[in-house]
Formats: structure tokens, C-alpha cells, sequence
């Protein structure tokens, strides 16, 4: 197949080749970068504007170029194709460009490309030249909730003390660049005797600005005339709030990592090794403080009451630290090679990014919803609370904070325009054209808060974490566990809350690895499947669910829920868990229910049943819809509602035996989804670790060889001393889908077995990835949670040779050369042909001489007088050979205009992806008659 390309928002799969011999000429030599070459996937077809198949390096890429470069930001950008995973591509130095390896292209065919991140699409901004006239009526807001009992927000009585302090670098596996250690401290002036310590990470953002400028980028070390951009110095605020109450702080930078994150993890493993580093050098410091730099000493910490505070890719990197402090991981990767010296009480996570999934279930955590969020906009953090169910002993409370109008950036100052030293941008702005006005989050809409506001509510969820998880003061609990109180120092937030575990105890989960359910009058639905079974439905239906947020493979098993659909009201949903569950000694039963954005009035009764039949029914509940809009839509979120088990007591209803759980709505219609129940009663109990078993995959490279068929075992490492379950996914590498299964791990299991047959020849083709991913289940935490093996072809690219059929021939007939292949291979070739003038003054074919819709590729508009075919704006010819076959034919369509005319010539020249010629050029002729 021949067609023309347009060079800079091509339609067509463009791969390079090597070893070409023109006729007539020299085989030019071929630069070793571009001696391979890797398959496109079956379906590639036109590509939409700004994409394209590129080569580097004698690798090809998807390639997707930005009208300009987004943001530096936590989000993982990704390549969909009809909403399955394409693949994470690689950001280019140019900050607008992003490319994928094709061969690690996830799914047979890309039609409906979209470049995403977090959910949100990056690839179709609205125009920008379009504006509403009127505005859409502002979404209801949440009320305000009563205020509590304490109010964390207020400032303590010590005064505080600021310094910084500046380590050698370190090194840190699968980093080329070290990493720095530095430390913004705050600390309390005058406390008395040894002072928990709050430590504090940035997320991903840009490293580097030139003064004076709007210029960022993601370098480092930064070029000379750039300044480093002080990412680790925006929570100063928050830090001495915490510091006024007793608490030492620090803020560490991570901005070398944040250069170097693009891995498998996403950077989490090296961010955690550089917070347990700087813990570590801690503690040496509380053992012998004379070592201390100066901006510690006179502080005394009690390294036993540790906090970590992380935001955005920072909240990933506390999770690992967590884990990797309680269960180690393996040696290879991890940095940081010492046993901790420290006990972290519990985590802050702030707009955080949770890309796999693994939560740390017997430490407790407060995640940070930001309804605004322009970056982790499917507020994919939800995971760090569902994440934990059933997972361990369900006894750390993990509680999700819904701020409505907070976006991702205005928690961080060095984030916020107008108190930032570097450039700055509101990032719920990157994706609303100017002149469009969203009526809820947008500056000055009714529900946004300023960046101060925002702010100041961070700080103070902050503060109430550090007195509930370390200081253990119960009276906080309301303000973050679903009771529905607030603290008066975050106002004017609107905060929403809800938890699980702490004094809960399982009533229904929805996954059948953890109990299930039978459901009738409902029906039970999976997070990431499509079609009726899928909980949102195939295209976010009425809005998005955090509950939901997507995860490393195309169709995933275990997330569930009880998607409710009414039409009357009366219709009475009955789930029925996998074993009755007890209630004895709860005070309420509590509902995590989400229903659609800007709705109202939605009511259920509730109703039990025990095994003997016995019916209570326990109370009303009432949700509204939190506030959405077209661009804010991740509001499908659950929110707690809870109903008091004394009717049930009175009816004598057994509560240890109830086998039912009924939701009966009250109004006319409507939709809902059930995420969980449970038995409650006030109380935060103590967490302690539980003796989980830790899975880490890796990933094996081998070649491909020759002949024959090599086994290989996808390498899992695997430590602790009890056995536990894992969701295991096996991608196919040839169709992409994932197979599911649980299986177990550790001591007296068989554990992740997964095999690799691979089957070597001597034909040129793409590297085979197989991949595998893991999720925990039951009693087990997992580290590196994606892995495989990688068969990397060890065949030279078939040289490329073309040959005249018919070059010299007359109007009205096509010029034809054919290309083959020394040897078929197991990827489409493509090679490059540049019309380039004809020299000599001899006349030259023009856009008048050839088919019009064969020329229509070389222009965007046929031109009114014509022009020769070498002027054409895209005058690159792309000959594609398939998988397979060894020859293919490039074709020249001629037509025969009226009147006499010259013989006319064109002249091609072969080339490489970045215009280097490829030995000498060929022409064509065409004349009017023999």
C-alpha cells in the first residue's frame, strides 16, 4: 500500500528501513540507530490530527503531539483506543510531545485514539474560540455540616523556627541522575522533651524556570541560566501550623526524580526510598545529635509517631514508604538498605495519584478528594480507602476528605499563581478554553474556593490527622469517619466525609473474594467492565466514579458494587452477603451509597433480616448528589449515611445472625450504588501491622534466538510468613486481554507461576512483551505490581531494494517502482520517499498531472494554478510492505490533460524518519505519446 504523508500530522504508520539500494546507485550505509524495526498493531487506519507513528533509535513510537505542552503533573498521561489501554507513553524534552514504543502497544487496533490522563481527555480540547452566552445554572452545594467538638485548625502556643538543610546526593536504582537530600524544617521553639515528626513530599510537577519567564521544564540538574523550582518549600504554611502544635516538620525535595520518574512504578519505590532515607539520617541525628545540621539541632523527635503528609505522586510515594518500612521490599530495587528506625502512626494523602493500586491496609489514612481536581481528575486516590477492604484486619481507620471546589495545584503555594516563585497555573484551567465559564469550578464560581481557602482547609485536615492517627485523640474522629461534623477552621469548604475500618465490622462487601452477595431487584456490577454489567456504564453515563478510577489492565475482576435502577417507587433491593453478619454491639448500621451528581431527594428505608425471617426496619436515609458539571463530573461518590440498630434490638431480631439487607427508595426514580456496609459504633480502636505477605513482580529480558522454544518464568519475589491472596492478571500478547484469577502466595503455596513460552526465528520482528499484573486480595501487600517477560528480536532488518517497472511512461498511466524485501518479516517495513525538484530546469510533474485525490494527501487544499509535486507541503511518500510479505508496489497515477505538453519528470529520494537521505535519488518520466 502507497500513500502520501504529511509530515507533521500524519495519517498513515510510518516506519523506517535500512539497507536501501536504489537502482542505478551505491547501498548507502545505514546509521546504526535505525537498524530495527518494530510492528504497528492490526488496526492502524487514519490517525487523527496531532498523531502519528514516528522512529528513534531504530525503535518506532505512537507518537501524539500536544497544541502545546500540558502541564508537568501527577497524572500518568495514557493512550486509549476505544477506551482500552493503549499504553504510557514517554514525555520528549519538547513538553508537547508523547511517544509509545509500539511494541509495547497494548491492544490490537487504535481506532478512537485519545490521549488521556486521570480520565480526562487531553487530545480533544473544546474550541477555544467558542464561548457560552449564558451561563449553566451553578450546581446546588453540599450544606454546611455542624461544626465539631475541637476544631484541629486552630493554631497551638508554641512559636517556630525555620531552617533548611542540604545532604549529599544519593543513588538510587533504575535513576542514571542522583537524587538531591534537601529539607525544609519547622519546628517548635521550647517544646519540652521529644516532639512527634511530620514529614512532608511533593508530587510531580516542573524542576526547573528561567527567571523572568514563563519557561518550565522537567530537567535536572537545571541548565545554566534556569533556577530550581522550590517544590518542597509550598507547604510551609501547613508545616507551621502543625509545628504551633507541637509537631517537628520537614519538607523534602524530590525534584530529581520527578525528572526521572517515567518507570514502571511511576517513580513510587524511588520516592520512597528517598523519605525512608531522610528518616533514616534522622535518626541518626535523635541518636547523636551533635551530627545534626544546624536547621535541626535543638529539636528532639520521637521517631515512634511518625506522620507522612504526600501530594499527588507524593501520596504514592508515602504508601510505598509505609510498606517498605514495615514489609522490606527486595534489595535490587529498593535504596534504602537499612531496617526502619521509625513507626509511621498514619498517612495524609492529598489529591494522590494510586496508579497500582496496592494500598497499605493496617496503617491509617486520610485521602484528599479535590472536587475540582484538573490533574488526578478521576480522584483515583478513593482507591487508598477501598483499597484496604477485607485486604487485613479492617482495623485502621482509612477515611476519604471530599472537598468540593478544591483543585489539584492550590495545596502547594509553589503551585498557586501569585505566590509561587516559578510560573504557576490553576490546573483546573488547563482544560477549559478562555471565555468558558464552569459554574462550579471555575475562579469565582459560587463553590471555588480561592487558593487561600483551599489552603488553609488543607492545613487543617493535615492537623486532624496528625491528632487522630498520632496524638490519639478520639474527639477528631467525627470530623473524617462519615459522622458529619466539620471543623470550623476549613470553612467556607464544603467537606464531605466517609471511612472504613476503625469500630466497623463487615456487614457487605461486594467482591465474592471477600464474602459477595446475591442480589435481587439490583444487580451487582463491575468496575471495569462494559456493557450492562458495568457499574457506570460504557461511556461515565451520568458522571464519573472515583470509585471506579481505572487501573492497569483493559478489563479487571473483584471491584464491585450494587448498582440500584428504579422506576417506582417501592422497588425493594435485597443483598444477601456470602454468610450472615453480626451486629452485636454495633450502634448503627452504615451505608456507603453514591448517587448521580446535582441530584435531590433520593431516600431509602432500610431494612434487615435475620436467618429465622425476622424483619426490622432501622430508619430513612436521604442523599443528594454532590455538585457536577461536564468538566467536574468525578462526583459519583459514596457518602456514609448510617441508621441505628435499636429498632432492630426491639423487634428482637437476632443481630448476630443477619442473613438480608434491604434498601427500599422512596422516590419516584432514580439510580444508586451501594459500595459496602457495615456495623458500627464510635471508637477508634489501635492498628497494628499485621504479618502480611509482600509480592513483587519483575520483569525478565531475554532474546528471542534463532530456532526452537524457550520457557521462561515470569520472576515474583515473594517474603513473609503466611500465605495470603493475590488477583493475578496474565495480558495476552497477542490480543491484549486480560485473564483473571486468584491465586495464592506464600508459605505452603504454589505461588505466581506463570510460564512464557517463546518461540525464536530468524525473521525480523517486534520485541513480545507478556505481561502480568497483581492486586491485593487477602493477607498480602504488593510492591511492584506489573512485570512480565520481554523477548527482544535479535534479527537484522531485511535490506530494501527498489527497482523500476514502469518509470518512463506515458500520461494518463502510473509511474511504478517495486520494493522488496530481502526476506519477509514479522512486521510491516515501511519505507520514506521525499519528492524532492528536478534539477536541470527540466520541467517537473505538478499537482495538475496526477489523480486529484492521490495528490489531496500532499496538500491540505489543491492548489489554483498548480505547483510541482517537489513544492507540495507534505511531500513525503510512505510504502508500506505487510507482515509477511516481501515486495510491494509504489505507484505514481498520471492523467492525460488537454493540449500538448512537455515530457515531465519527478524525482524521489529515499530517507530516513528525521529527512537523512538514504543513497542516491530516481526519477520518473512521462511523456505525451512514444
Amino acid at each position: 500500500m502507497i500513500r502520501a504523508r504529511k509530515t507533521w500530522t500524519t495519517a498513515v504508520a510510518v516506519l523506517t528501513v535500512a539497507g536501501v539500494t536504489p537502482p542505478g546507485a551505491y547501498a548507502a550505509p545505514v546509521p546504526h540507530e535505525m537498524r530495527t524495526a518494530t510492528t504497528a498493531p492490526d488496526t492502524v487506519g487514519k490517525l487523527p490530527p496531532g498523531w502519528r507513528i514516528a522512529a528513534e533509535n531504530g525503535r518506532n513510537h505512537l507518537e501524539w503531539q500536544a497544541p502545546e505542552p500540558p502541564p508537568v503533573s501527577g497524572a500518568r498521561v495514557e493512550f486509549r483506543a476505544n477506551g482500552a489501554l493503549v499504553g504510557v507513553p514517554h514525555r520528549r524534552d519538547d513538553g508537547r510531545t508523547f511517544r509509545l514504543p509500539l511494541e509495547e502497544v497494548r491492544t490490537a487496533g487504535l481506532e478512537n485514539l485519545q490521549a488521556e490522563a486521570a480520565g480526562r481527555r487531553l487530545d480533544d480540547t473544546p474550541d477555544k474560540s467558542t464561548s457560552r452566552t449564558t451561563d449553566p445554572p451553578a450546581p446546588k452545594l453540599p450544606p454546611q455540616l455542624p461544626a465539631g467538638t475541637v476544631d484541629p485548625g486552630e493554631p497551638g502556643s508554641y512559636a517556630t523556627t525555620t531552617g533548611e538543610y542540604s545532604l549529599p546526593s544519593i543513588k538510587l536504582p533504575g535513576l542514571s541522575t542522583p537524587i538531591e537530600m534537601r529539607g525544609v524544617v519547622v519546628a517548635p521553639a521550647n517544646a519540652p522533651g521529644k516532639r512527634p515528626i511530620a514529614l512532608f513530599l511533593h508530587g510531580r510537577h516542573a524542576t526547573c524556570y528561567v527567571p523572568g519567564t514563563d519557561d518550565t521544564d522537567e530537567n535536572w540538574p537545571c541548565a545554566k541560566g534556569s533556577k530550581p523550582i522550590p517544590n518542597h518549600r509550598g507547604y510551609l504554611r501547613d508545616q507551621k501550623l502543625l509545628a504551633s502544635q507541637g509537631y517537628v516538620t520537614v519538607s523534602i525535595s524530590a525534584n530529581s526524580i520527578s525528572s526521572q520518574d517515567e518507570l514502571d512504578d511511576d517513580g513510587a519505590q524511588a520516592r520512597s526510598s528517598l523519605i525512608r532515607n531522610h528518616l533514616g539520617s534522622w535518626a541518626d541525628w535523635t541518636a547523636n545529635p551533635d551530627t545534626a545540621p544546624a536547621a535541626v539541632k535543638g529539636t528532639e523527635t520521637d521517631l515512634s509517631k511518625v506522620l507522612l503528609v504526600g501530594h499527588s505522586r507524593g501520596g504514592e510515594g508515602v504508601n510505598r514508604a509505609v510498606m517498605d518500612s514495615l514489609y522490606p521490599p527486595p534489595v535490587a530495587q529498593d535504596g534504602y538498605r537499612s531496617k526502619a528506625r521509625w513507626n509511621i502512626r498514619g498517612t495524609v494523602l492529598i489529591a494522590p495519584t494510586i496508579l497500582g493500586h496496592n494500598p497499605v491496609p493496617d496503617v491509617p489514612s486520610l485521602t484528599i478528594l479535590a472536587g475540582c481536581d484538573g490533574d488526578v481528575s478521576d480522584l483515583q486516590g478513593q482507591v487508598y480507602t477501598d483499597g484496604t477492604r477485607g485486604v487485613s484486619q479492617g482495623k485502621a481507620l482509612h477515611s476519604s476528605v471530599y472537598m468540593v471546589g478544591a483543585n489539584h495545584n492550590y495545596f502547594n503555594t509553589e503551585w498557586t499563581p501569585g505566590q509561587a516563585q516559578a510560573p504557576a497555573n490553576d490546573d483546573f484551567l488547563d482544560w477549559v478554553p478562555p471565555g468558558v465559564h464552569d459554574p462550579l469550578c471555575s475562579p469565582g464560581a459560587a463553590g471555588r474556593l480561592t487558593a487561600d481557602q483551599q489552603h488553609q482547609a488543607g492545613a487543617t485536615y493535615i492537623a486532624t490527622a496528625a491528632r487522630l492517627f498520632v496524638a490519639g485523640d478520639d474527639r477528631v474522629r467525627q470530623l473524617v469517619d462519615g459522622t458529619g461534623r466539620r471543623a470550623p477552621s476549613a470553612d467556607p469548604a464544603r467537606v464531605l466525609t466517609h471511612a472504613v475500618g476503625g469500630n466497623r465490622n463487615a456487614a457487605f462487601l461486594p467482591d465474592a473474594s471477600q464474602g459477595g452477595a446475591e442480589v435481587t431487584g439490583a444487580r451487582l456490577c463491575d468496575a471495569a467492565a462494559t456493557g450492562r454489567t458495568a457499574c457506570i456504564g460504557e461511556t461515565g453515563g451520568p458522571g464519573f466514579s472515583p470509585h471506579f478510577a481505572s487501573w492497569g489492565t483493559n478489563h479487571e475482576a473483584g471491584r464491585r458494587a450494587v448498582a440500584l435502577d428504579w422506576k417506582k417507587p417501592g422497588t425493594t433491593a435485597q443483598v444477601t452477603p456470602g454468610k450472615p453478619f453480626t451486629a452485636t454491639g454495633a450502634q448503627s448500621l452504615a451505608l456507603r451509597i453514591a448517587v448521580p451528581p446535582n441530584t435531590s431527594g433520593t431516600r431509602f428505608d432500610v431494612h434487615v433480616k435475620d436467618t429465622h425471617g425476622k424483619r426490622a426496619e432501622l430508619g430513612t436515609v436521604h442523599i443528594d448528589g454532590l455538585p457536577g458539571t461536564d468538566r467536574a463530573r468525578s462526583s459519583v461518590w459514596a457518602q456514609e449515611v448510617r441508621v441505628p440498630l435499636t429498632p432492630a434490638t426491639q423487634t428482637g431480631l437476632d443481630l448476630d445472625k443477619i442473613a438480608h439487607l434491604q434498601l427500599t427508595p422512596l422516590s419516584s426514580s432514580g439510580k444508586a450504588w451501594l459500595m459496602d456496609a457495615w456495623s458500627w459504633k464510635p471508637g477508634t480502636p489501635a492498628a497494628s501491622a499485621g504479618p502480611l505477605t509482600r509480592v513483587d513482580i519483575g520483569r525478565l529480558t531475554v532474546k528471542e534466538g534463532d530456532t526452537g522454544s524457550r520457557t521462561y518464568q515470569v520472576p515474583v519475589h515473594t517474603t513473609g510468613k503466611n500465605a495470603g491472596t493475590v488477583r493475578l492478571y496474565v495480558i495476552d500478547p497477542d490480543t491484549y486481554k486480560a485473564t483473571s484469577k486468584l491465586v495464592k502466595v506464600g508459605p505452603g503455596t504454589t505461588g505466581i507461576d506463570v510460564k512464557v513460552q517463546i518461540e525464536g526465528n530468524m525473521r525480523h520482528g517486534p520485541d513480545r512483551s507478556h505481561d502480568v499484573l497483581v492486586k491485593a486480595v487477602q493477607g498480602v501487600v504488593v510492591g511492584s505490581h506489573i512485570g512480565g517477560v520481554t523477548a527482544e528480536d535479535d534479527d537484522p532488518m531485511p535490506t530494501v531494494t527498489i527497482e523500476p517497472v514502469a518509470a518512463d511512461v506515458l500520461k494518463g498511466t502510473s509511474l511504478k517502482w517495486r520494493i522488496t524485501l530481502s526476506e519477509p518479516a514479522d512486521t510491516e517495513i515501511q519505507a520514506l520517499t521525499q519528492i524532492v525538484p528536478v534539477p536541470g530546469g527540466r520541467p517537473e510533474l505538478s499537482t495538475a498531472d496526477v489523480d486529484q485525490e492521490w495528490v489531496s494527501e500532499l496538500v491540505d487544499e489543491i492548489p489554483n494554478p498548480a505547483i510541482p509535486l517537489s513544492g507540495a507541503p507534505y511531500g513525503t511518500l510512505v510504502h508500506e510492505i505487510p507482515a509477511g510479505e516481501a515486495s510491494a508496489d509504489l505507484l505514481i497515477p498520471t492523467i492525460r490533460l488537454q493540449g500538448s505538453e512537455p515530457v515531465k519528470y519527478i524525482r524521489l529520494q529515499l530517507t530516513d524518519e528525521a529527512g537523512q537521505l538514504l543513497g542516491a535519488p530516481f526519477e520518473g518520466t512521462v511523456r505525451e505519446t512514444v
